[in-house]
Protein backbone atom coordinates (compact mmCIF):
# COMPACT_ATOMS: atom_id res chain seq x y z
CA UNK A 1 0.00 0.00 0.00
CA UNK A 2 1.58 3.50 -1.30
CA UNK A 3 1.34 5.92 0.83
CA UNK A 4 -1.90 4.99 2.42
CA UNK A 5 -4.31 7.90 3.72
CA UNK A 6 -5.31 7.33 7.38
CA UNK A 7 -8.36 6.37 6.81
CA UNK A 8 -7.03 3.06 4.95
CA UNK A 9 -4.44 2.73 7.86
CA UNK A 10 -7.79 2.47 9.84
CA UNK A 11 -9.05 -0.22 8.29
CA UNK A 12 -6.25 -2.06 7.24
CA UNK A 13 -5.63 -2.59 11.21
CA UNK A 14 -9.45 -3.15 11.43
CA UNK A 15 -8.86 -6.37 9.39
CA UNK A 16 -5.36 -7.53 10.30
CA UNK A 17 -6.86 -7.30 14.49
CA UNK A 18 -9.73 -9.80 12.95
CA UNK A 19 -7.58 -12.30 11.16
CA UNK A 20 -4.90 -11.86 14.13
CA UNK A 21 -7.36 -12.66 16.64
CA UNK A 22 -6.39 -9.81 18.97
CA UNK A 23 -9.85 -7.44 18.26
CA UNK A 24 -11.16 -5.97 21.41
CA UNK A 25 -13.31 -3.71 20.06
CA UNK A 26 -14.63 -0.69 18.19
CA UNK A 27 -16.72 2.94 18.67
CA UNK A 28 -17.34 5.78 15.97
CA UNK A 29 -18.43 9.12 17.55
CA UNK A 30 -18.74 12.83 16.72
CA UNK A 31 -21.89 11.78 14.11
CA UNK A 32 -22.22 14.58 12.11
CA UNK A 33 -24.38 13.05 8.97
CA UNK A 34 -27.78 13.03 8.09
CA UNK A 35 -29.03 10.14 10.15
CA UNK A 36 -31.18 11.89 12.55
CA UNK A 37 -30.49 11.77 16.33
CA UNK A 38 -27.93 9.15 15.75
CA UNK A 39 -25.19 9.64 18.33
CA UNK A 40 -22.04 6.77 17.87
CA UNK A 41 -22.12 3.14 16.73
CA UNK A 42 -20.73 0.45 19.28
CA UNK A 43 -18.78 -2.78 17.29
CA UNK A 44 -17.71 -6.19 18.52
CA UNK A 45 -17.07 -9.21 18.07
CA UNK A 46 -19.84 -12.14 18.09
CA UNK A 47 -20.53 -15.94 17.26
CA UNK A 48 -24.03 -16.45 15.99
CA UNK A 49 -24.69 -20.21 15.45
CA UNK A 50 -20.79 -20.31 15.37
CA UNK A 51 -20.25 -18.05 12.64
CA UNK A 52 -18.51 -14.58 13.38
CA UNK A 53 -20.11 -11.25 13.01
CA UNK A 54 -19.39 -7.98 13.83
CA UNK A 55 -22.31 -6.56 15.81
CA UNK A 56 -23.23 -3.03 15.15
CA UNK A 57 -24.91 -1.06 18.07
CA UNK A 58 -26.51 2.24 16.79
CA UNK A 59 -27.18 4.69 19.85
CA UNK A 60 -29.68 6.81 18.94
CA UNK A 61 -31.00 9.71 21.26
CA UNK A 62 -33.73 7.82 22.56
CA UNK A 63 -33.22 4.03 21.39
CA UNK A 64 -30.56 1.78 19.88
CA UNK A 65 -30.85 -0.02 16.55
CA UNK A 66 -28.47 -3.57 16.42
CA UNK A 67 -27.66 -5.04 13.17
CA UNK A 68 -25.20 -8.17 12.54
CA UNK A 69 -23.25 -8.09 9.65
CA UNK A 70 -20.48 -10.76 8.56
CA UNK A 71 -17.27 -9.60 8.78
CA UNK A 72 -16.75 -8.33 5.24
CA UNK A 73 -19.81 -6.61 5.08
CA UNK A 74 -18.95 -5.14 8.02
CA UNK A 75 -15.48 -4.08 7.33
CA UNK A 76 -16.86 -2.55 4.70
CA UNK A 77 -19.77 -0.87 6.67
CA UNK A 78 -17.23 1.12 8.78
CA UNK A 79 -15.26 2.32 6.06
CA UNK A 80 -17.90 3.57 5.00
CA UNK A 81 -19.11 5.97 8.26
CA UNK A 82 -15.68 7.33 8.59
CA UNK A 83 -15.88 8.31 4.93
CA UNK A 84 -19.10 9.69 5.49
CA UNK A 85 -20.51 11.30 8.87
CA UNK A 86 -18.51 10.02 11.77
CA UNK A 87 -15.66 12.07 12.79
CA UNK A 88 -13.78 10.28 15.39
CA UNK A 89 -12.98 6.47 15.45
CA UNK A 90 -11.17 4.80 18.40
CA UNK A 91 -10.13 0.74 17.14
CA UNK A 92 -9.44 -1.74 20.48
CA UNK A 93 -6.77 -4.14 19.74
CA UNK A 94 -4.78 -6.32 22.51
CA UNK A 95 -1.67 -5.11 21.09
CA UNK A 96 -2.27 -1.21 20.38
CA UNK A 97 -4.92 0.86 20.60
CA UNK A 98 -5.98 3.34 17.24
CA UNK A 99 -7.65 6.66 17.45
CA UNK A 100 -8.31 8.32 14.34
CA UNK A 101 -9.99 12.05 14.01
CA UNK A 102 -11.21 14.00 11.41
CA UNK A 103 -11.61 18.09 11.98
CA UNK A 104 -14.16 20.45 10.57
CA UNK A 105 -11.67 21.26 7.89
CA UNK A 106 -11.01 17.71 6.68
CA UNK A 107 -7.52 17.13 8.21
CA UNK A 108 -7.25 13.40 9.20
CA UNK A 109 -4.98 11.98 12.17
CA UNK A 110 -4.37 9.12 12.96
CA UNK A 111 -2.37 8.25 16.93
CA UNK A 112 -1.67 4.64 17.56
CA UNK A 113 -1.53 4.11 21.93
CA UNK A 114 -0.52 1.04 23.81
CA UNK A 115 -3.42 -1.37 24.62
CA UNK A 116 -5.85 -0.39 27.41
CA UNK A 117 -7.41 -3.65 27.04
CA UNK A 118 -4.88 -6.52 27.35
CA UNK A 119 -7.81 -9.16 27.19
CA UNK A 120 -10.28 -9.71 24.49
CA UNK A 121 -14.28 -10.12 25.85
CA UNK A 122 -16.60 -13.39 25.20
CA UNK A 123 -17.95 -13.86 21.84
CA UNK A 124 -21.04 -14.44 23.25
CA UNK A 125 -24.36 -13.29 20.98
CA UNK A 126 -26.48 -12.96 24.18
CA UNK A 127 -25.03 -12.09 27.64
CA UNK A 128 -24.82 -15.92 29.20
CA UNK A 129 -26.40 -15.99 32.56
CA UNK A 130 -23.63 -16.95 34.76
CA UNK A 131 -25.31 -19.52 37.36
CA UNK A 132 -23.64 -21.99 39.62
CA UNK A 133 -25.96 -23.38 40.50
CA UNK A 134 -27.49 -24.53 37.28
CA UNK A 135 -31.24 -26.43 36.67
CA UNK A 136 -31.91 -29.64 35.60
CA UNK A 137 -33.04 -33.22 35.29
CA UNK A 138 -30.60 -34.31 37.87
CA UNK A 139 -31.45 -31.67 40.37
CA UNK A 140 -34.22 -33.54 42.02
CA UNK A 141 -34.30 -31.18 44.80
CA UNK A 142 -35.34 -28.41 42.86
CA UNK A 143 -37.65 -30.24 41.41
CA UNK A 144 -38.78 -31.45 44.97
CA UNK A 145 -39.01 -27.75 46.16
CA UNK A 146 -41.03 -26.95 43.64
CA UNK A 147 -38.96 -24.86 41.52
CA UNK A 148 -38.43 -26.84 38.43
CA UNK A 149 -40.88 -29.22 37.00
CA UNK A 150 -39.28 -33.02 35.79
CA UNK A 151 -36.97 -31.86 33.00
CA UNK A 152 -35.25 -29.16 35.18
CA UNK A 153 -37.27 -26.23 33.79
CA UNK A 154 -37.51 -23.36 36.03
CA UNK A 155 -41.53 -22.39 36.72
CA UNK A 156 -41.92 -19.35 35.20
CA UNK A 157 -43.48 -18.20 38.81
CA UNK A 158 -40.33 -19.33 40.54
CA UNK A 159 -37.73 -17.62 38.47
CA UNK A 160 -37.26 -15.02 41.16
CA UNK A 161 -36.67 -17.34 43.75
CA UNK A 162 -34.55 -19.48 41.42
CA UNK A 163 -32.38 -15.56 40.91
CA UNK A 164 -32.52 -15.62 44.61
CA UNK A 165 -30.92 -18.56 45.63
CA UNK A 166 -27.78 -17.67 42.95
CA UNK A 167 -27.37 -14.60 44.02
CA UNK A 168 -26.88 -16.11 47.69
CA UNK A 169 -24.63 -18.77 46.59
CA UNK A 170 -22.95 -15.68 44.49
CA UNK A 171 -22.50 -13.93 47.93
CA UNK A 172 -20.88 -16.96 49.97
CA UNK A 173 -18.51 -17.80 47.24
CA UNK A 174 -15.53 -15.13 48.07
CA UNK A 175 -16.79 -15.28 51.80
CA UNK A 176 -16.28 -19.57 51.72
CA UNK A 177 -12.70 -18.74 49.39
CA UNK A 178 -11.58 -16.54 51.95
CA UNK A 179 -11.90 -18.95 54.78
CA UNK A 180 -10.26 -21.53 52.71
CA UNK A 181 -12.61 -24.51 51.40
CA UNK A 182 -10.25 -26.68 53.02
CA UNK A 183 -10.99 -25.53 56.63
CA UNK A 184 -15.06 -25.97 55.99
CA UNK A 185 -16.05 -29.56 57.60
CA UNK A 186 -19.13 -28.30 59.15
CA UNK A 187 -22.05 -25.83 58.03
CA UNK A 188 -25.05 -24.91 60.16
CA UNK A 189 -28.19 -23.26 58.60
CA UNK A 190 -30.29 -21.58 61.66
CA UNK A 191 -33.78 -21.45 60.78
CA UNK A 192 -33.46 -23.03 57.41
CA UNK A 193 -37.16 -23.61 56.81
CA UNK A 194 -38.21 -25.56 53.66
CA UNK A 195 -34.65 -25.97 53.25
CA UNK A 196 -33.88 -23.95 49.62
CA UNK A 197 -30.74 -22.21 50.42
CA UNK A 198 -29.86 -24.90 52.16
CA UNK A 199 -29.62 -27.47 49.85
CA UNK A 200 -28.51 -24.92 47.17
CA UNK A 201 -25.42 -24.45 49.05
CA UNK A 202 -25.08 -28.10 50.28
CA UNK A 203 -25.26 -28.26 46.06
CA UNK A 204 -22.11 -25.99 45.66
CA UNK A 205 -19.92 -27.46 47.97
CA UNK A 206 -20.41 -30.94 47.26
CA UNK A 207 -20.91 -30.87 43.63
CA UNK A 208 -19.46 -27.18 42.62
CA UNK A 209 -16.40 -27.63 44.98
CA UNK A 210 -16.29 -31.48 45.18
CA UNK A 211 -16.00 -31.13 49.46
CA UNK A 212 -17.50 -34.43 49.64
CA UNK A 213 -16.55 -34.61 53.30
CA UNK A 214 -18.30 -31.37 54.04
CA UNK A 215 -21.40 -31.73 56.69
CA UNK A 216 -24.22 -29.05 56.05
CA UNK A 217 -26.84 -29.14 58.68
CA UNK A 218 -30.23 -27.01 58.64
CA UNK A 219 -31.93 -26.69 61.76
CA UNK A 220 -35.70 -25.86 62.01
CA UNK A 221 -38.43 -25.75 64.64
CA UNK A 222 -41.33 -26.95 62.27
CA UNK A 223 -41.33 -30.41 62.43
CA UNK A 224 -43.25 -31.27 59.12
CA UNK A 225 -40.28 -29.06 57.33
CA UNK A 226 -37.77 -31.26 58.48
CA UNK A 227 -38.84 -34.25 57.93
CA UNK A 228 -39.53 -32.94 54.41
CA UNK A 229 -36.09 -31.80 53.54
CA UNK A 230 -34.75 -35.20 55.07
CA UNK A 231 -36.62 -36.70 53.13
CA UNK A 232 -35.62 -34.65 49.94
CA UNK A 233 -31.70 -34.85 50.82
CA UNK A 234 -32.02 -38.45 50.92
CA UNK A 235 -34.00 -38.73 47.16
CA UNK A 236 -31.24 -36.38 45.94
CA UNK A 237 -28.20 -38.33 47.41
CA UNK A 238 -27.04 -35.80 49.50
CA UNK A 239 -25.17 -38.18 51.93
CA UNK A 240 -23.96 -35.49 54.45
CA UNK A 241 -26.76 -32.92 54.31
CA UNK A 242 -29.44 -33.39 56.93
CA UNK A 243 -31.90 -30.92 58.40
CA UNK A 244 -32.92 -31.41 62.66
CA UNK A 245 -35.77 -30.03 64.65
CA UNK A 246 -35.31 -27.47 67.76
CA UNK A 247 -35.25 -23.90 68.02
CA UNK A 248 -32.33 -22.00 67.38
CA UNK A 249 -31.15 -20.93 70.97
CA UNK A 250 -31.37 -24.47 71.68
CA UNK A 251 -28.62 -25.90 69.47
CA UNK A 252 -25.89 -27.74 71.55
CA UNK A 253 -23.46 -28.67 69.08
CA UNK A 254 -20.61 -26.36 69.10
CA UNK A 255 -18.74 -27.58 66.21
CA UNK A 256 -19.38 -25.72 63.20
CA UNK A 257 -16.83 -23.54 60.70
CA UNK A 258 -19.67 -21.54 59.54
CA UNK A 259 -22.71 -20.54 60.38
CA UNK A 260 -26.01 -19.05 58.39
CA UNK A 261 -29.13 -17.55 59.34
CA UNK A 262 -31.47 -16.08 56.21
CA UNK A 263 -34.39 -14.35 57.80
CA UNK A 264 -34.80 -15.69 61.29
CA UNK A 265 -37.28 -13.28 63.28
CA UNK A 266 -36.09 -10.53 65.55
CA UNK A 267 -34.58 -12.76 68.40
CA UNK A 268 -33.83 -15.40 66.19
CA UNK A 269 -30.96 -14.16 64.33
CA UNK A 270 -29.61 -13.09 67.59
CA UNK A 271 -30.18 -16.79 68.77
CA UNK A 272 -27.85 -17.66 65.67
CA UNK A 273 -24.97 -15.05 66.46
CA UNK A 274 -25.36 -16.20 70.37
CA UNK A 275 -25.07 -19.84 69.04
CA UNK A 276 -22.03 -18.81 66.05
CA UNK A 277 -19.95 -16.76 68.88
CA UNK A 278 -20.04 -19.35 71.27
CA UNK A 279 -19.11 -22.29 68.90
CA UNK A 280 -16.01 -20.00 67.45
CA UNK A 281 -16.99 -20.42 63.71
CA UNK A 282 -14.90 -19.14 61.47
CA UNK A 283 -18.02 -17.45 59.39
CA UNK A 284 -21.11 -16.20 60.63
CA UNK A 285 -23.79 -14.50 57.52
CA UNK A 286 -26.93 -13.49 58.86
CA UNK A 287 -29.47 -11.68 56.96
CA UNK A 288 -32.38 -10.12 59.55
CA UNK A 289 -35.44 -10.02 59.61
CA UNK A 290 -37.89 -8.04 62.31
CA UNK A 291 -36.49 -5.97 64.61
CA UNK A 292 -39.52 -6.17 67.49
CA UNK A 293 -37.19 -6.32 70.29
CA UNK A 294 -35.57 -3.03 70.12
CA UNK A 295 -38.25 -1.44 68.82
CA UNK A 296 -40.13 -1.74 71.60
CA UNK A 297 -37.21 -0.23 73.79
CA UNK A 298 -37.41 2.77 71.61
CA UNK A 299 -41.27 3.59 71.88
CA UNK A 300 -40.80 3.20 75.61
CA UNK A 301 -37.91 5.31 75.61
CA UNK A 302 -37.35 8.99 76.46
CA UNK A 303 -34.46 9.78 73.92
CA UNK A 304 -31.89 12.22 73.20
CA UNK A 305 -33.56 15.33 71.99
CA UNK A 306 -32.12 15.42 68.36
CA UNK A 307 -33.14 11.91 67.74
CA UNK A 308 -37.06 12.97 68.70
CA UNK A 309 -37.82 13.94 65.15
CA UNK A 310 -36.92 11.15 63.10
CA UNK A 311 -38.57 8.83 65.29
CA UNK A 312 -42.17 10.25 65.68
CA UNK A 313 -43.43 8.46 62.86
CA UNK A 314 -43.76 4.90 63.02
CA UNK A 315 -41.88 3.87 59.52
CA UNK A 316 -39.27 6.09 60.37
CA UNK A 317 -38.96 4.35 63.92
CA UNK A 318 -39.12 1.08 62.59
CA UNK A 319 -35.95 1.71 59.93
CA UNK A 320 -33.73 3.81 62.90
CA UNK A 321 -34.48 0.44 64.74
CA UNK A 322 -33.57 -2.26 62.25
CA UNK A 323 -30.51 0.18 61.76
CA UNK A 324 -29.94 0.07 65.78
CA UNK A 325 -30.35 -3.75 66.21
CA UNK A 326 -27.94 -4.21 63.37
CA UNK A 327 -25.47 -1.90 63.78
CA UNK A 328 -25.06 -2.81 67.63
CA UNK A 329 -24.98 -6.89 66.61
CA UNK A 330 -21.59 -5.49 64.09
CA UNK A 331 -20.31 -4.25 67.54
CA UNK A 332 -20.75 -7.51 69.60
CA UNK A 333 -19.20 -9.57 66.63
CA UNK A 334 -16.34 -7.25 66.87
CA UNK A 335 -16.18 -7.59 71.03
CA UNK A 336 -15.86 -11.33 70.35
CA UNK A 337 -13.00 -11.22 67.67
CA UNK A 338 -14.70 -10.74 64.82
CA UNK A 339 -14.58 -8.59 61.31
CA UNK A 340 -17.59 -7.59 60.14
CA UNK A 341 -19.15 -6.15 56.85
CA UNK A 342 -22.84 -5.39 55.83
CA UNK A 343 -23.98 -5.68 52.39
CA UNK A 344 -27.13 -5.39 50.55
CA UNK A 345 -29.56 -8.88 50.05
CA UNK A 346 -31.11 -8.95 47.09
CA UNK A 347 -34.54 -10.87 48.64
CA UNK A 348 -37.70 -12.15 47.41
CA UNK A 349 -40.48 -10.21 46.63
CA UNK A 350 -42.15 -11.61 49.96
CA UNK A 351 -38.84 -10.66 52.15
CA UNK A 352 -38.62 -6.93 51.93
CA UNK A 353 -35.48 -6.88 54.30
CA UNK A 354 -32.65 -7.02 52.59
CA UNK A 355 -29.38 -6.33 55.13
CA UNK A 356 -26.71 -9.29 55.27
CA UNK A 357 -24.59 -9.34 58.37
CA UNK A 358 -21.26 -11.16 57.54
CA UNK A 359 -18.35 -11.65 60.42
CA UNK A 360 -15.16 -13.53 59.73
CA UNK A 361 -12.77 -14.59 62.77
CA UNK A 362 -9.72 -13.24 63.57
CA UNK A 363 -6.06 -14.38 65.40
CA UNK A 364 -7.12 -11.90 68.26
CA UNK A 365 -8.53 -8.76 69.17
CA UNK A 366 -6.43 -6.15 71.56
CA UNK A 367 -8.09 -5.65 75.42
CA UNK A 368 -7.73 -1.73 74.24
CA UNK A 369 -10.01 -2.09 71.11
CA UNK A 370 -12.51 -4.42 73.09
CA UNK A 371 -12.84 -1.69 75.72
CA UNK A 372 -13.49 0.71 72.96
CA UNK A 373 -16.24 -1.21 71.25
CA UNK A 374 -17.88 -1.57 74.40
CA UNK A 375 -17.96 2.18 75.07
CA UNK A 376 -19.02 2.38 71.57
CA UNK A 377 -22.51 -0.14 73.11
CA UNK A 378 -22.84 2.26 75.50
CA UNK A 379 -22.88 5.03 74.39
CA UNK A 380 -25.27 3.90 71.71
CA UNK A 381 -28.19 2.43 73.83
CA UNK A 382 -27.44 5.37 76.42
CA UNK A 383 -28.48 7.70 72.62
CA UNK A 384 -31.40 5.70 72.05
CA UNK A 385 -32.51 4.75 75.47
CA UNK A 386 -31.90 1.10 75.13
CA UNK A 387 -31.72 -0.62 78.16
CA UNK A 388 -30.39 -4.33 77.19
CA UNK A 389 -29.97 -5.92 73.56
CA UNK A 390 -31.02 -9.26 73.66
CA UNK A 391 -27.87 -10.60 71.95
CA UNK A 392 -25.84 -8.76 75.13
CA UNK A 393 -27.88 -10.84 77.24
CA UNK A 394 -27.15 -14.00 75.51
CA UNK A 395 -23.52 -13.25 75.65
CA UNK A 396 -23.85 -12.26 79.15
CA UNK A 397 -21.63 -9.32 78.22
CA UNK A 398 -20.49 -7.30 80.95
CA UNK A 399 -20.52 -3.54 80.76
Amino acid sequence: MENPTSIETFIFQLKSSLQEDNFVKLSLGNYRGDEHELKQIQVRLILVKREPKLNFTHRFRRRDLVKNLNIETGVAQVESYLKHGFYAATLFTTNNDFYWTRNQSGQERLQVKTASIKQQPSLAHDKEKHRLIKPGANKSYLHELRITDATGQVYKNTQDKFKQINHYIELLRPLIQDIGKENLKKVVDMGSGKGYLTFALYDYLYNVLGLKEVEVTGVEFREDLVSLCNRIAQQAAFPLLKFQQGAIVEYDELNMDMLVALHACDTATDDAIYQGIKAGAKLIVVAPCCHKQVRRQMERAVMNAEIQPITRFGIFLERQAEMLTDALRTLFLEYYGYKTKVLEFISDAHTPKNVLIVASKTSSIPAERRKQILSQINQTKAFFGLEKHYLESLLQLEN
